[in-house]
């Protein structure tokens, strides 16, 4: 970075011989070093050295050795030519300044190093004395690759004393990785001390095998990969970045790499690449040096760079740097993999138990019991997978694209290249429509401007200048000297010198985040997982009870562990995954038909669970398209809604729409917006403004291609740095038509009459105060605002102040329609809207007010400006009361959402833009935009709302409540059915009643009858007050202690039932299989009636219109009975289950004693029901 001494020094004293020698000598008196100079001088105050004056104070007081010692190079000492002394902040500062800039080789035992050198070189002075180079002051080329080095003055204590040295730490520094090699350039200490320590050792070799090749295809162990997760990660992300490489994929378990390429690459080439990676020579992407680009001039970029702006890079230094940085692609989104999701849906803990149950069933001669168990196993796990491979499908269809082309200047020829072959230091030139292939600095610019929404959120086109230099600390959004990959051009033209590609982007910043970035557990994955954990003790522990029992009974080691394995399968809810998964699929479906893919089963539930909802400004609330809202013309206010203009009512009078007219059809010709015709229809091409504009006048009926041809264009006068308004001239047949369109102070300023009435008035001092205040108030609601104005002639505007005042035009990125209902009906579900934009504080607010935002009647925002130096512990409990976060970067909506979920929040984020990426993957449920968002968004959302229309957010969080709800009813039942089974044999057991219920039959009941009703809960309608609650505790049980109590009530009225019927089999049939029989049909009969009480918590079955209708509810029950009744009347089916058939008075004590725990719990619900309805009348009161 070149430093302008010239205008720094022009008021600072400057130092002489006899100012310099006091001070040498008191640095050097006693041993000191170069860097105890430095720190002398700053003590002294801002101060001008000259180089000649320095060198000649130093070998006055015999220790010009200090200096070259410092830079033991005699050519770059002679060239000293200034030296700047200051301090920035606390600390000493000091500029070295030479006549040129140098390139000095060192040999190290690492090779030949080659020292860049610019024209000024900055040292920051720290509080212990080190002094740190500023980025960009020194390039270090090692190898012929160009490293990311970190560059420091550092003094080293050694056994006989201190030494001064450089010392070069290679590595990626930004990102605080460890360094690869640290690299002592200069020694010499300047007293006579011991030598340094050695450089640290070379790196070690790498041993690769190859195992097998095939034509595009080789398969390699690689010594020191196995178990070695950053070695995968590294072999992964720099390996496929080279040429011609398509795929890698690397096995820690195996320590094999297979890697997919083009069939032209020998194997021979792939492994030599593979070697020069791990060994940190030739990593894809080293030769990328990140700096801050936006602070240095044109000259300096070219130079770090080694190109010229005019002429571009020569052909074969881009083809050598392609090699050394790497093809211009992004490391692709990691997607499940299909045998990832395969997996995944055996990793739940009940589904493993029922894997061991199985298992357990074989190994005991119950094979066909073991065979049912896997069978369910293996249908819930094909339900998971299709469901979920399917939505990842279509998401991967959704984000395909055609590849980029850039148009590049090499050699000095312009022509069209394949985006991927970018490389640093390459001169792109930049049109209107084409998007920005990498990150670039810009050379030259004719207006342009650049959409760069995806990456910032800011939905206004940026103007960009390349004759500018920025200070450090501009935010990304603010570097108008700079293009980034993924901006549109939407206006103008430019050159500019490639500085990223790739991964090196910022782009690729945000995917590096991302890959960073864990997806959270679900709020029903962990109660699913702790109710899992819960019934596996309760099992083991039941299970051995009744082993124990029964033995000490007398009974067989063989039938106590059948009965032991069968108790087991009954404790655990073998349903549950089958229920769950279904629910959750038939969910996925219905929220399809509302235009939402949703790509992981889990997350339709976790839709209900939702507290905040993190809604991005850009592209989700607003269209991210620019549209005229309000008009101002012949001193009336119009609004711009539906297509249509309507007057403000302000109690204005005698409304003449003529001046809208005219407004509109000045701004149509004073424009630059292409008209394209497609099948009829109008295709608008141009900046977002002038579209809005032309748009405007479409809607009012004019036929703009028709008023185009009325009035030719000759000439236009575009905006710039002095003159903030564009002027165009048209043929009229007399005197040229003058457009004017801009900045209103200056259009306003240029005018003498205004048009009102449909009359050319005088413009009063009343007049310019009312347009004056209009203007202020139309900015003050984050209007873009725009000046009309007219008149005749063919001289320059600037030059008349008699131009004829039209009105102005107020244009904004205004909010989807329905989002104020949206809003509302968030709120009313108990949920707290947070905005986060990348827009400017007054533009969030005014779209916040518009969309009702406001709670308790006030809004509160936070810049993210504020959020730098907040600890976590503060930005989790302020992030939880605040309404807007405004000036976000993707790093700060990643804190955001970490911050809420820290407090224990669920946390919803919607958003479509690249910069979306890591908060949407680390929330809860991320949601993307289907039609216009971008492909990285939907890649890693949880949730595509297809059509861009947020009001089905609303319809998904019911579907989530309601299928959480369902869930829940479903292992309400289970859990109260598996517990009488459970207690039926262990207290048969234990009082020596002989077996009520045989292992086959409690296997009948658990995976065949239980089943039917288990489904019909899981496809309940939504009951009425599912969203007037607020969403539940995520950090909450799935069943409260008083939960666990009613259930527990249930299950024992269930265990009574069966037990009393198994007591009158007992009295009249005895021990034997028509006393069990009675036990099995009851406990079964009680279970299904048992799943019409479980469809309501609070309502009563016979409440009238209290449940939703479920049509499949009764066939449920009745094919259980059914199925039932077949069990006593088949004779195969019989002899299976151990069952007789029964008699009329059977069936009797049956029916009887199997219907009056439904009656009881009913009656119970309905009391209780009934007070918590007093007490809610008596509160209101």
């Amino acid at each position: 970075m070149t430093t302008d001494l010239s205008i720094k020094s022009s008021a600072l004293p400057v130092w002489d011989v006899a100012d310099l020698q006091p001070v040498l000598e008191t640095a050097f008196g006693k041993g000191g070093t170069f860097r105890d100079l430095l720190v002398a001088l700053s003590s002294e105050g801002p101060c001008l050295i000259s180089g000649a004056a320095l060198r000649e104070a130093l070998d006055a007081c015999q220790i010009r050795q200090a200096l070259d010692e410092f830079l033991p190079y005699p050519q770059v000492v002679e060239s000293l030519d200034e030296v700047y002394v200051t301090r920035s902040g606390d600390r000493p500062e000091i500029a070295l300044h030479f006549a040129q800039p140098h390139a000095l080789p060192q040999n190290t035992p690492f090779g030949t190093v080659t020292i860049h050198i610019g024209r000024t070189l900055t040292l920051i002075v720290d509080e212990r004395g080190d002094a740190t180079l500023k980025p960009g002051d020194m390039r270090v080329r090692w190898l012929g690759v160009s490293e990311n080095l970190l560059v420091r003055l550092r003094r080293i204590e050694g056994p006989q004393g201190a030494q001064d040295v450089v010392q070069v730490s290679a590595g990626n520094i930004l990102s605080q990785t460890t360094p690869l090699s640290v690299l002592t350039l200069r020694a010499a200490p300047i007293r006579e001390v011991a030598a340094p320590a050695a450089p640290a050792p070379p790196p070690t070799a790498v041993v690769i095998t190859v195992l097998h090749r095939l034509p595009g295809r080789v398969r390699l162990r690689v010594a020191g990969l196995y178990r070695n997760p950053a070695q995968k990660e590294r072999i992964e992300r720099h390996i496929v970045r080279q040429p011609g490489i398509r795929a890698v994929s690397a096995n820690i378990l195996t320590g094999t790499v297979l890697i997919q390429c083009d069939p032209a690459i020998g194997v021979e080439e792939v492994q030599a690449r593979v070697v020069r990676i791990l060994a940190g020579v030739d990593e894809p992407g080293q030769a990328q040096v990140q700096r801050p680009w936006h602070t240095m001039s044109i000259e300096d970029v070219a130079q770090i760079l080694d190109t010229s702006p005019g002429q571009g890079l020569d052909p074969a230094v881009a083809r050598r740097r392609l090699n050394e940085a790497g093809a211009n692609v992004l490391p692709e989104i990691r997607r499940r993999s299909t045998f990832g999701m395969l997996i995944a849906q055996f990793s739940s803990l009940p589904v493993a138990l029922l894997g061991v149950s199985a298992i357990l069933s074989i190994a005991t001669g119950g094979v066909a019991d073991g065979v049912v168990i896997l069978s369910v196993v293996l249908i819930n796990a094909g339900i998971g997978f299709f469901t979920e491979n399917r939505a990842e499908k279509t998401i991967a269809g959704l984000s395909r694209g055609a590849k980029p082309v850039a148009r590049v200047v090499r050699a000095g020829a312009e022509y069209n290249l394949p985006g991927e072959e970018l490389v640093p230091g390459d001169v792109i030139v930049l049109q209107r429509g084409m998007p920005a292939p990498a990150d670039a600095r810009l050379i030259e610019t004719d207006d342009l401007t650049v959409d760069e929404s995806a990456l910032t959120g800011e939905s206004v086109p940026v103007a960009k200048r390349a004759d500018v230099i920025l200070a450090p600390d501009t935010p990304l959004g603010s570097r108008i000297n700079m293009v980034y990959r993924g901006a549109i051009v939407t206006g103008g033209s430019a050159r500019a010198i490639v500085v990223a590609t790739g991964a090196a982007t910022e782009v690729g910043h945000i995917q590096r985040m991302l890959a960073e970035t864990e997806q959270p557990e679900t709020p029903l994955q962990r109660q699913l997982r702790v109710l899992g954990s819960q019934l596996a003790l309760l099992s083991l522990a039941i299970c051995g009870g009744v082993f124990v029992i029964g033995l000490l009974r007398g009974y067989g080691f063989l039938v106590m562990l059948k009965t032991a394995v069968s108790l087991a399968v009954a404790a655990i809810p073998e349903g549950l995954p089958t229920v769950a998964t279904t629910t959750l699929a038939l969910g996925l479906r219905r929220l399809e038909r509302q235009n939402i893919l949703v790509r992981r089963l889990v997350a339709v539930e976790t839709l209900g669970a939702v507290q905040d909802v993190c809604l991005d400004k850009t592209g989700t609330i607003t269209l991210n398209q620019m549209t005229l809202v309000t008009v101002f013309a012949g001193m009336t206010r119009f609004r711009h809604e539906a297509a249509t203009f309507q007057p403000e009512d302000d109690g204005t009078t005698n409304v003449s729409a003529g001046e809208l007219i005219d407004l509109l059809r000045l701004t149509a010709l004073c424009s630059d917006v292409r008209i394209e015709m497609n099948n009829g229809a109008p295709q608008l091409r141009g900046t977002p403004t002038e579209i809005a504009l032309v748009r405007a006048a479409l809607d009012a009926g004019i036929d703009v291609i028709a008023l185009r041809q009325q009035y030719p264009l000759l000439r236009v006068q575009l905006r710039s740095t002095q003159r903030n308004y564009m002027v165009t001239w048209h043929a009229t047949g007399g005197d040229e038509l003058m457009a004017i369109k801009g900045a209103p102070d200056q259009v306003l300023a240029m005018c003498s009459h205004h048009l009102c009435q449909g009359i050319v008035q005088p413009l009063s001092d009343r007049d310019r105060t009312r347009i004056v205040t209009e203007n202020e108030r139309m900015a003050g609601q984050a209007l873009r605002v725009l000046g009309v104005a007219y008149t005749y002639g063919n001289d320059l505007p600037d030059e008349r102040r008699d131009l004829i005042w039209v009105g102005l035009a107020g244009i904004a990125d205004p909010p989807r329609p329905g989002m104020r209902e949206l809003i509302a009906r968030f709120r009313a579900a108990g949920l707290h809207p947070i905005m986060v934009t990348g827009d400017q504080s007054a533009t969030a607010h005014a779209i916040a007010r518009q969309i009702g935002l406001r709670r308790d009647g006030h809004l509160e925002g936070i810049d993210a400006a504020q959020l730098e130096h907040v600890p976590p512990d503060v930005l989790r409990s302020l992030a939880q009361r605040i309404d807007i976060f405004s000036r976000v970067s993707p790093a700060h909506k990643l804190r955001i959402v970490q911050a809420l979920q820290r407090a224990g929040r669920v946390v919803a984020m919607t958003g479509d833009g690249i910069n979306d990426g890591p908060a949407l993957r680390a929330a809860d449920i991320g949601i993307a935009m289907g039609r216009d968002g971008s492909q990285l968004a939907q890649e890693v959302a949880d949730i595509v709302v297809r059509d861009d229309n947020l009001q089905t957010i609303i319809i998904a969080v019911e579907q989530g409540r309601a299928i959480y709800d369902d869930i829940k009813k479903a292992v309400h039942f289970i859990l109260a059915s598996n517990t009488s089974e459970i207690a039926v044999t262990l207290l048969a057991t234990a009082i020596g009643a002989g077996e009520p219920l045989n292992p086959i039959q409690l296997l009948w009941i658990n995976l065949v009858t239980d089943i039917f009703p288990e489904l019909a809960l899981s496809v309940e309608l939504p009951e009425a007050d599912v969203m007037s609650r607020p969403p539940r505790d995520p950090q909450a049980p799935m069943f409260s202690r008083t939960d666990l109590q009613r259930i527990g009530v249930e299950g024992a009225l269930l265990t009574a039932a069966t037990l009393t019927a198994y007591g009158i089999g007992l009295t009249r049939y005895g021990v034997g299989p028509r006393a069990s029989t009675l036990a099995f049909m009851t406990i079964t009969v009680a279970q299904l009636l048992h799943a019409l009480s479980c469809r309501s918590e609070r309502h009563s079955i016979f409440e009238p219109g209290a449940c939703p209708p479920n049509r499949y509810m009764p066939l449920a029950v009745g094919g259980g009975i059914g199925l039932q009744v077949m069990a006593t009347i088949l004779p195969g089916l019989r002899g299976i289950l151990g069952v007789t058939p029964l008699g009329l008075l059977d069936w009797a004590i049956v029916a009887g004693v199997s219907t009056t725990p439904l009656l009881i719990n009913e009656i119970v619900k309905e009391l209780m029901y009934t007070q918590n309805r007093r007490e809610i009348q008596q509160e209101e009161r």
